[in-house]
Protein backbone atom coordinates (compact mmCIF):
# COMPACT_ATOMS: atom_id res chain seq x y z
CA UNK A 1 0.00 0.00 0.00
CA UNK A 2 1.62 3.43 -1.12
CA UNK A 3 1.26 6.90 -0.24
CA UNK A 4 -1.55 6.35 2.33
CA UNK A 5 -2.63 9.72 3.91
CA UNK A 6 -3.58 9.72 8.14
CA UNK A 7 -5.22 13.40 8.21
CA UNK A 8 -4.72 12.76 12.29
CA UNK A 9 -0.98 13.09 12.14
CA UNK A 10 -0.34 13.58 8.22
CA UNK A 11 1.81 10.29 7.56
CA UNK A 12 2.69 8.26 4.27
CA UNK A 13 3.91 4.81 4.41
CA UNK A 14 4.84 1.39 2.64
CA UNK A 15 3.53 -1.34 3.90
CA UNK A 16 6.47 -3.95 4.93
CA UNK A 17 7.61 -5.96 2.29
CA UNK A 18 9.36 -8.98 1.21
CA UNK A 19 11.48 -9.21 -2.17
CA UNK A 20 13.56 -12.63 -3.37
CA UNK A 21 16.24 -10.19 -4.86
CA UNK A 22 19.57 -11.41 -6.82
CA UNK A 23 22.29 -14.11 -5.20
CA UNK A 24 19.51 -15.62 -3.18
CA UNK A 25 18.65 -12.21 -0.72
CA UNK A 26 15.43 -11.61 1.00
CA UNK A 27 14.58 -7.71 1.08
CA UNK A 28 11.98 -6.92 4.19
CA UNK A 29 11.85 -3.15 3.68
CA UNK A 30 9.38 -0.49 5.14
CA UNK A 31 9.31 3.35 4.72
CA UNK A 32 7.26 6.23 6.84
CA UNK A 33 7.12 9.36 6.90
CA UNK A 34 4.84 12.05 9.56
CA UNK A 35 4.04 15.35 9.26
CA UNK A 36 5.26 15.65 13.23
CA UNK A 37 3.38 17.98 15.83
CA UNK A 38 4.67 21.48 14.67
CA UNK A 39 5.04 21.88 11.13
CA UNK A 40 2.14 23.09 8.64
CA UNK A 41 3.03 20.39 5.88
CA UNK A 42 5.65 17.73 5.16
CA UNK A 43 8.65 18.32 3.19
CA UNK A 44 10.30 15.11 4.12
CA UNK A 45 10.23 12.20 0.90
CA UNK A 46 11.16 8.83 1.05
CA UNK A 47 11.74 6.17 -1.99
CA UNK A 48 12.10 1.79 -1.62
CA UNK A 49 12.62 0.11 -4.98
CA UNK A 50 14.31 -3.13 -6.17
CA UNK A 51 16.18 -2.79 -9.59
CA UNK A 52 15.47 -5.67 -11.87
CA UNK A 53 16.21 -6.49 -15.92
CA UNK A 54 13.06 -6.44 -17.35
CA UNK A 55 11.79 -7.09 -21.24
CA UNK A 56 8.57 -5.50 -22.83
CA UNK A 57 7.33 -8.25 -25.10
CA UNK A 58 5.50 -6.42 -28.25
CA UNK A 59 4.18 -8.89 -30.36
CA UNK A 60 4.24 -12.35 -30.26
CA UNK A 61 2.43 -15.61 -31.31
CA UNK A 62 3.42 -17.01 -27.57
CA UNK A 63 0.81 -16.44 -25.06
CA UNK A 64 3.30 -14.41 -22.71
CA UNK A 65 2.36 -11.26 -20.17
CA UNK A 66 3.51 -7.88 -21.91
CA UNK A 67 6.65 -7.37 -19.55
CA UNK A 68 8.96 -10.33 -18.61
CA UNK A 69 10.98 -10.01 -15.15
CA UNK A 70 14.25 -10.99 -14.47
CA UNK A 71 15.84 -11.40 -10.91
CA UNK A 72 15.92 -8.23 -8.83
CA UNK A 73 19.35 -6.65 -8.80
CA UNK A 74 19.85 -4.34 -5.94
CA UNK A 75 17.59 -2.65 -3.68
CA UNK A 76 17.72 1.12 -3.26
CA UNK A 77 16.62 3.16 -0.09
CA UNK A 78 16.62 7.02 -0.10
CA UNK A 79 15.23 10.06 2.32
CA UNK A 80 15.45 13.68 1.42
CA UNK A 81 14.67 16.16 3.66
CA UNK A 82 13.46 19.73 1.96
CA UNK A 83 13.70 23.28 3.10
CA UNK A 84 13.01 26.61 2.06
CA UNK A 85 9.73 28.50 2.18
CA UNK A 86 6.17 28.93 0.10
CA UNK A 87 6.35 24.60 0.12
CA UNK A 88 9.67 24.83 -1.77
CA UNK A 89 11.78 22.22 0.25
CA UNK A 90 8.88 19.79 -0.78
CA UNK A 91 9.58 20.51 -4.37
CA UNK A 92 13.25 20.34 -3.80
CA UNK A 93 13.22 17.24 -2.17
CA UNK A 94 10.43 15.62 -4.82
CA UNK A 95 13.25 17.10 -7.81
CA UNK A 96 16.23 15.33 -5.80
CA UNK A 97 14.53 11.62 -5.42
CA UNK A 98 13.01 12.03 -9.37
CA UNK A 99 16.40 13.15 -10.39
CA UNK A 100 18.80 10.78 -8.82
CA UNK A 101 15.94 7.31 -10.24
CA UNK A 102 15.34 9.08 -13.73
CA UNK A 103 19.66 9.20 -14.08
CA UNK A 104 19.65 5.92 -11.53
CA UNK A 105 17.92 3.85 -14.55
CA UNK A 106 19.19 5.97 -17.85
CA UNK A 107 22.84 6.17 -17.19
CA UNK A 108 24.38 4.35 -13.80
CA UNK A 109 25.23 0.44 -14.24
CA UNK A 110 22.86 -0.65 -11.94
CA UNK A 111 23.62 -4.20 -12.72
CA UNK A 112 26.78 -3.98 -10.90
CA UNK A 113 26.93 -6.97 -8.56
CA UNK A 114 29.53 -5.69 -6.37
CA UNK A 115 32.71 -6.91 -8.62
CA UNK A 116 35.70 -5.37 -7.02
CA UNK A 117 37.18 -4.18 -10.34
CA UNK A 118 34.51 -2.05 -10.94
CA UNK A 119 33.81 -0.43 -7.55
CA UNK A 120 35.56 2.86 -7.85
CA UNK A 121 33.74 3.24 -11.43
CA UNK A 122 30.85 2.37 -9.49
CA UNK A 123 31.21 4.94 -6.41
CA UNK A 124 31.94 7.38 -8.77
CA UNK A 125 28.48 6.94 -10.68
CA UNK A 126 26.63 7.41 -7.24
CA UNK A 127 28.90 10.42 -6.77
CA UNK A 128 27.36 11.97 -9.75
CA UNK A 129 23.96 10.87 -8.82
CA UNK A 130 24.11 13.27 -5.89
CA UNK A 131 25.71 16.50 -8.31
CA UNK A 132 23.17 15.99 -11.28
CA UNK A 133 20.43 16.24 -8.91
CA UNK A 134 22.10 19.52 -6.95
CA UNK A 135 22.54 21.22 -11.07
CA UNK A 136 18.28 20.12 -11.46
CA UNK A 137 17.36 21.74 -8.46
CA UNK A 138 19.80 24.57 -8.47
CA UNK A 139 18.49 25.38 -12.37
CA UNK A 140 14.55 24.92 -11.17
CA UNK A 141 15.47 27.33 -8.36
CA UNK A 142 16.97 30.39 -11.02
CA UNK A 143 14.02 29.74 -12.97
CA UNK A 144 11.14 30.40 -10.12
CA UNK A 145 11.40 33.34 -7.84
CA UNK A 146 9.26 31.29 -5.20
CA UNK A 147 11.53 28.64 -4.85
CA UNK A 148 14.81 30.65 -5.28
CA UNK A 149 17.44 29.18 -2.49
CA UNK A 150 15.23 25.97 -1.74
CA UNK A 151 17.35 22.85 -1.08
CA UNK A 152 17.50 19.26 0.41
CA UNK A 153 19.07 16.59 2.27
CA UNK A 154 19.30 12.88 0.26
CA UNK A 155 20.76 10.37 1.67
CA UNK A 156 20.89 6.81 -0.54
CA UNK A 157 21.66 3.53 0.40
CA UNK A 158 22.43 0.76 -2.51
CA UNK A 159 22.26 -2.59 -1.48
CA UNK A 160 23.66 -5.55 -3.66
CA UNK A 161 24.12 -8.17 -1.37
CA UNK A 162 26.63 -8.46 0.25
CA UNK A 163 27.45 -4.81 -0.27
CA UNK A 164 25.94 -2.18 0.91
CA UNK A 165 26.89 1.72 -0.50
CA UNK A 166 25.65 4.95 1.36
CA UNK A 167 25.88 7.64 -0.93
CA UNK A 168 25.05 11.24 1.37
CA UNK A 169 24.65 15.30 1.71
CA UNK A 170 23.09 17.14 4.79
CA UNK A 171 22.03 15.57 8.06
CA UNK A 172 20.00 12.60 7.13
CA UNK A 173 21.40 9.71 8.17
CA UNK A 174 22.00 6.12 7.58
CA UNK A 175 22.54 3.55 10.47
CA UNK A 176 23.74 0.51 10.46
CA UNK A 177 22.33 -1.87 13.33
CA UNK A 178 24.08 -5.04 13.99
CA UNK A 179 24.64 -7.41 17.20
CA UNK A 180 22.78 -4.86 19.53
CA UNK A 181 24.66 -1.64 18.25
CA UNK A 182 24.37 1.03 15.71
CA UNK A 183 26.70 2.42 14.02
CA UNK A 184 26.55 5.41 12.68
CA UNK A 185 27.59 5.33 8.68
CA UNK A 186 27.11 9.03 7.36
CA UNK A 187 28.68 12.10 8.86
CA UNK A 188 26.22 15.10 9.55
CA UNK A 189 26.97 18.23 7.37
CA UNK A 190 26.53 20.77 9.85
CA UNK A 191 28.65 23.45 11.32
CA UNK A 192 28.73 21.87 14.40
CA UNK A 193 30.01 18.75 13.64
CA UNK A 194 32.90 20.85 11.91
CA UNK A 195 33.79 22.36 15.19
CA UNK A 196 33.94 18.77 16.94
CA UNK A 197 36.09 17.47 14.30
CA UNK A 198 38.32 20.58 14.26
CA UNK A 199 38.52 20.90 18.06
CA UNK A 200 36.19 23.99 18.76
CA UNK A 201 33.24 22.23 20.34
CA UNK A 202 33.50 18.84 22.45
CA UNK A 203 31.38 15.97 21.13
CA UNK A 204 29.02 15.60 24.06
CA UNK A 205 28.13 19.52 23.22
CA UNK A 206 26.99 19.13 19.73
CA UNK A 207 23.49 18.11 19.18
CA UNK A 208 22.46 21.09 21.88
CA UNK A 209 24.59 23.60 20.05
CA UNK A 210 22.93 26.21 18.04
CA UNK A 211 24.95 25.04 15.13
CA UNK A 212 23.81 21.49 14.88
CA UNK A 213 20.73 22.97 13.15
CA UNK A 214 22.81 24.81 10.39
CA UNK A 215 24.40 22.52 7.32
CA UNK A 216 26.80 24.19 5.00
CA UNK A 217 26.17 21.13 2.41
CA UNK A 218 22.94 19.98 0.91
CA UNK A 219 21.57 19.70 -2.72
CA UNK A 220 20.35 23.23 -4.26
CA UNK A 221 20.15 25.79 -1.67
CA UNK A 222 22.47 28.55 -3.24
CA UNK A 223 22.35 30.63 -5.91
CA UNK A 224 26.74 31.39 -6.82
CA UNK A 225 26.54 27.77 -8.91
CA UNK A 226 28.81 26.26 -6.61
CA UNK A 227 29.42 22.37 -6.41
CA UNK A 228 28.12 19.84 -3.71
CA UNK A 229 30.49 17.50 -1.83
CA UNK A 230 29.15 13.85 -2.34
CA UNK A 231 30.08 11.46 1.03
CA UNK A 232 30.15 8.05 -0.20
CA UNK A 233 31.29 4.98 1.56
CA UNK A 234 31.06 1.40 1.22
CA UNK A 235 30.11 -1.40 3.88
CA UNK A 236 29.77 -5.26 3.80
CA UNK A 237 26.74 -6.62 5.34
CA UNK A 238 26.10 -9.93 7.38
CA UNK A 239 22.42 -11.79 8.07
CA UNK A 240 20.29 -10.08 10.63
CA UNK A 241 21.42 -6.92 9.98
CA UNK A 242 19.12 -3.55 9.82
CA UNK A 243 19.78 -0.90 7.42
CA UNK A 244 17.82 2.53 8.78
CA UNK A 245 17.51 5.61 7.00
CA UNK A 246 15.81 8.58 8.59
CA UNK A 247 15.60 12.73 8.39
CA UNK A 248 16.73 14.65 11.69
CA UNK A 249 12.99 15.28 12.63
CA UNK A 250 13.67 11.95 13.98
CA UNK A 251 17.55 10.89 15.04
CA UNK A 252 17.63 14.37 17.10
CA UNK A 253 15.46 12.40 19.87
CA UNK A 254 17.80 9.11 19.16
CA UNK A 255 21.18 8.45 20.29
CA UNK A 256 22.60 5.75 18.86
CA UNK A 257 22.17 3.68 21.78
CA UNK A 258 18.64 4.14 21.68
CA UNK A 259 18.06 3.65 18.53
CA UNK A 260 19.84 0.27 18.66
CA UNK A 261 17.68 -0.37 21.57
CA UNK A 262 14.33 -0.21 19.74
CA UNK A 263 15.55 -1.22 16.01
CA UNK A 264 18.04 -4.65 17.25
CA UNK A 265 15.61 -6.27 19.60
CA UNK A 266 16.00 -9.57 19.41
CA UNK A 267 12.43 -10.13 19.42
CA UNK A 268 12.88 -9.58 15.54
CA UNK A 269 9.84 -7.59 15.09
CA UNK A 270 8.66 -6.74 11.14
CA UNK A 271 10.35 -3.41 9.50
CA UNK A 272 6.83 -1.87 9.59
CA UNK A 273 6.42 -2.09 13.40
CA UNK A 274 9.63 -0.79 13.64
CA UNK A 275 8.89 2.75 11.67
CA UNK A 276 5.46 3.06 13.90
CA UNK A 277 7.35 2.81 17.05
CA UNK A 278 9.88 5.39 16.44
CA UNK A 279 7.73 8.25 14.53
CA UNK A 280 5.67 7.62 17.67
CA UNK A 281 8.49 8.24 20.41
CA UNK A 282 10.05 10.81 17.75
CA UNK A 283 6.35 12.52 17.89
CA UNK A 284 5.81 11.83 21.59
CA UNK A 285 9.57 13.36 22.75
CA UNK A 286 8.28 16.62 20.73
CA UNK A 287 7.44 16.03 17.15
CA UNK A 288 9.34 19.51 16.37
CA UNK A 289 10.23 18.84 12.85
CA UNK A 290 8.85 16.25 10.10
CA UNK A 291 9.57 13.15 10.76
CA UNK A 292 11.01 10.09 8.26
CA UNK A 293 12.72 6.52 8.74
CA UNK A 294 12.93 3.66 6.39
CA UNK A 295 14.34 0.18 8.20
CA UNK A 296 15.58 -2.29 5.96
CA UNK A 297 16.45 -6.07 6.60
CA UNK A 298 18.87 -7.27 3.54
CA UNK A 299 19.35 -10.83 4.34
CA UNK A 300 21.35 -13.27 1.68
CA UNK A 301 22.96 -16.81 1.40
CA UNK A 302 26.03 -15.79 -0.51
CA UNK A 303 28.17 -13.93 2.05
CA UNK A 304 31.72 -13.96 0.84
CA UNK A 305 32.73 -11.40 2.94
CA UNK A 306 31.81 -9.43 6.74
CA UNK A 307 33.43 -6.47 8.21
CA UNK A 308 32.22 -3.95 10.71
CA UNK A 309 33.91 -1.32 9.71
CA UNK A 310 33.87 -0.21 6.05
CA UNK A 311 36.87 -0.89 3.47
CA UNK A 312 35.75 2.34 1.06
CA UNK A 313 35.46 5.48 2.98
CA UNK A 314 35.04 8.85 0.87
CA UNK A 315 34.38 11.08 3.29
CA UNK A 316 34.31 15.05 2.50
CA UNK A 317 36.92 17.39 4.02
CA UNK A 318 36.74 18.35 7.36
CA UNK A 319 36.26 21.96 6.88
CA UNK A 320 36.09 24.06 3.12
CA UNK A 321 37.46 26.88 5.34
CA UNK A 322 39.29 27.96 8.13
CA UNK A 323 37.50 27.39 11.56
CA UNK A 324 37.86 28.91 15.10
CA UNK A 325 39.04 26.99 17.98
CA UNK A 326 35.78 28.07 20.00
CA UNK A 327 32.80 28.77 19.80
CA UNK A 328 32.96 32.50 20.68
CA UNK A 329 35.34 32.88 17.79
CA UNK A 330 32.79 31.10 15.48
CA UNK A 331 29.87 33.86 16.72
CA UNK A 332 32.43 36.16 15.90
CA UNK A 333 32.83 35.53 12.81
CA UNK A 334 29.21 34.74 11.90
CA UNK A 335 26.47 36.94 12.47
CA UNK A 336 23.13 34.49 12.22
CA UNK A 337 20.53 37.75 13.31
CA UNK A 338 21.56 39.75 10.44
CA UNK A 339 23.40 37.55 7.83
CA UNK A 340 24.52 38.95 4.66
CA UNK A 341 23.51 37.26 1.01
CA UNK A 342 26.26 35.13 0.52
CA UNK A 343 26.12 33.36 4.00
CA UNK A 344 22.05 33.12 3.25
CA UNK A 345 22.89 31.19 -0.13
CA UNK A 346 25.06 28.64 1.59
CA UNK A 347 24.21 28.34 4.87
CA UNK A 348 20.37 26.48 6.09
CA UNK A 349 18.89 26.61 9.05
CA UNK A 350 16.95 23.20 9.59
CA UNK A 351 15.73 24.94 12.92
CA UNK A 352 11.32 24.49 13.78
CA UNK A 353 9.52 27.39 12.09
Amino acid sequence: MNNIENSSGGSRNLNDSKDSLAGGLTSHSCGMTHQGRVRENNQDQFLIAQLNKSMRVTATSLLLEDRLFGQVQGEVLLVADGMGGHAAGEHASRIAIDQLVTNLLGSIHWHFHGDVDREDEFMGNLESLLRNAHSRILLESAQNVDQRGMGTTLTMAYVVWPKLYVVHAGDSRCYLVRDGMAQQLTTDHTLARQMVEAGGLKPEDEAGSKWSNVLWNVLGGRSDGGEITAEVRQVDLKNNDRIVLCSDGLHRYFTAEQLAQVVGSDSNPESADLCEKLIQLANEAGGEDNITVIVSQPTGSDITKSTWIDDYDHRPPVSTQSLPKSDDLLLETIDTDEPDDSSDDFLHDTLPE
